[in-house]
C-alpha cells in the first residue's frame, strides 16, 4: 500500500526555513525534526531566499504582478477577439458549404484526410453519409419512352396535370405503368405539379438560402439589359436527359447564353451567367425562380459582385418567368420533338443551331416579327 503524499502550507515551510537559517540546527536535525527530506528542505531554501527581496518591496512586486495581470489581460482580449472572429467565419463557412448541392459536397470529402474522419466531415457540410456509396441504376427504355412522353404532355396540353391525371393520359394512350411510379419519374425529371403550373424541383428552394423580391411586378421593360431571365429546363435525349440552362435579355428575346449538363447543379447556373456578363456585359435585373441553384451562395455572390438586381418568382409561380418559359416551349417544339436525338454531341449541335436560328433568323410575333438579336443589339446602342 503506498503512502499518502503529506501536502505542507505556506505558513509551515516558512516557519521551517527560518529555523535553517538560525543555524541552531543542522539540515538533517531540522528534517529529521519535522520528518520532511533534505532535498525538500533545500527547495524551500532556495525558494524562500530567491523571494525575500518582496518583503521589502512590497509595492514594487504589487506593480509587477499588476503589469503581468495587465499583460495576460491583454492577451487574453486579443485571443478572445481573434476566436471570437474565427468562430463567425468559420460559422459563415461551414453554412456556405452547407448551402452546396448534392454533387458538389461529395466531391468535397476526402476519405484520405486523418484528422477529420469522413464522419465528421459529412457532418459539417450537412450531408447524408449514406449518399457516398449510392450509385445510380441506368434508365431502362422503357421508362425513357415514358419520361419523353410525359414532357411532352406537360410541354404540350397539360400544364395543370399533377402524376394523377399524367397515369390517366398515359393509360389511355397504351403505355403499362402504375400510378407511383408515374410521380417518381415526374420527380426524377423535375417536374411536379401544383395548380395552376407545374413547380420544377429545380424551384424547390433551400431554406439556407436568402429569397429574393420579385421586381418585375409593376415595371416597364422596354429596354436591352434592363432584364435578364434564367432558368432550367428538362431535355429528353435517347437513353436518358439532359438539363439545359439558358439566359433571354426580356426586351429583345434573345437568348444569351446557355450550356447542357447531365446534372441540375449550381455550376450549371453560374456557368451560364458568368459567360453571358463576359458576352453581353450586366443587366440591371436578373430574374430567376427560387431553385437552389440559383439562391446559392455562389450565384448570388456574382450578382452582388456587379451590383445586379436579384428578382425571384413568387413561390409556384412560373408565369413570373414567362420569358424564357415560352422560349423553352418553343426550342422544344420547333427542335427537341422532332430530331429525337440519340447523343449529346449531336443534341448540342442542334441547340446551337437552333440557338443561331433563333436569334438571328426567325421571327418573334412580340417582337412585331422582328428577329430578337436585332431588337438586342439596336436597343443597346440606344443606351450607349
Amino acid at each position: 500500500m503506498s503512502r499518502k503524499r503529506r501536502q505542507f502550507s505556506a505558513e509551515f515551510k516558512t516557519k521551517v526555513v527560518l529555523e535553517l537559517l538560525s543555524d541552531e540546527m543542522t539540515v538533517a536535525q531540522v528534517a529529521s525534526k519535522y520528518e520532511i527530506t533534505a532535498k525538500s528542505l533545500g527547495d524551500w531554501k532556495k525558494q524562500f531566499l530567491a523571494n525575500a527581496s518582496l518583503a521589502f518591496d512590497v509595492a514594487g512586486a504589487t506593480q509587477a504582478y499588476k503589469d503581468e495581470i495587465e499583460e495576460l489581460k491583454e492577451e487574453n482580449d486579443a485571443l478572445a477577439k481573434k476566436l471570437g472572429k474565427t468562430t463567425i467565419e468559420r460559422d459563415w463557412a461551414v453554412g456556405k458549404l452547407k448551402s452546396l448541392d448534392l454533387s458538389n459536397k461529395k466531391d468535397l470529402v476526402d476519405s484520405k484526410l486523418s484528422n477529420i474522419p469522413m464522419t465528421r466531415q459529412c457532418e459539417l457540410i450537412d450531408l447524408n453519409r449514406s449518399t457516398l456509396y449510392h450509385e445510380t441504376k441506368p434508365i431502362n427504355e422503357y421508362d425513357i419512352k415514358v419520361m419523353k412522353r410525359l414532357d411532352e404532355i406537360y410541354t404540350d396540353i397539360s400544364s395543370t396535370y399533377g402524376y394523377r391525371f399524367m397515369h390517366k393520359q398515359l393509360l389511355q394512350e397504351g403505355f403499362t405503368i402504375g400510378v407511383n411510379k408515374v410521380n417518381r419519374l415526374m420527380n426524377q425529371m423535375g417536374i411536379q405539379a401544383i395548380f395552376p403550373r407545374k413547380r420544377r424541383l429545380t424551384s424547390v428552394k433551400n431554406k439556407q438560402h436568402k429569397i429574393y423580391p420579385y421586381l418585375l411586378r409593376d415595371i416597364e421593360i422596354n429596354k436591352s439589359n434592363q432584364v435578364w431571365s434564367g432558368d432550367i429546363t428538362y431535355i429528353p435525349i435517347k437513353g436518358g436527359h439532359m438539363y439545359l440552362a439558358a439566359i433571354i435579355d426580356w426586351h429583345s428575346k434573345s437568348v444569351l447564353s446557355w450550356k447542357l449538363s447531365s446534372m441540375m447543379d449550381t455550376a450549371l447556373a453560374t456557368d451560364v451567367l458568368k459567360d453571358a456578363i463576359a458576352k453581353y456585359g450586366i443587366p440591371d435585373i436578373f430574374n430567376t425562380d427560387q431553385g437552389s441553384q440559383y439562391t446559392s451562395f455562389e450565384h448570388t455572390n456574382i450578382l452582388k459582385q456587379h451590383n445586379i438586381k436579384i428578382s425571384m418568382n413568387g413561390k409556384g409561380r412560373s408565369i413570373d418567368n414567362i420569358a424564357i418559359e415560352r422560349f423553352f416551349r418553343t426550342l422544344k417544339y420547333d427542335e427537341i420533338y422532332i430530331n429525337e436525338y440519340s447523343s449529346i454531341s449531336e443534341l448540342k449541335k442542334g441547340i446551337s443551331r437552333y440557338m443561331n436560328f433563333y436569334n438571328h433568323e426567325r421571327f418573334h410575333s412580340a417582337l412585331n416579327y422582328q428577329k430578337p438579336m436585332n431588337v438586342y443589339l439596336e436597343g443597346v446602342e440606344k443606351s450607349a
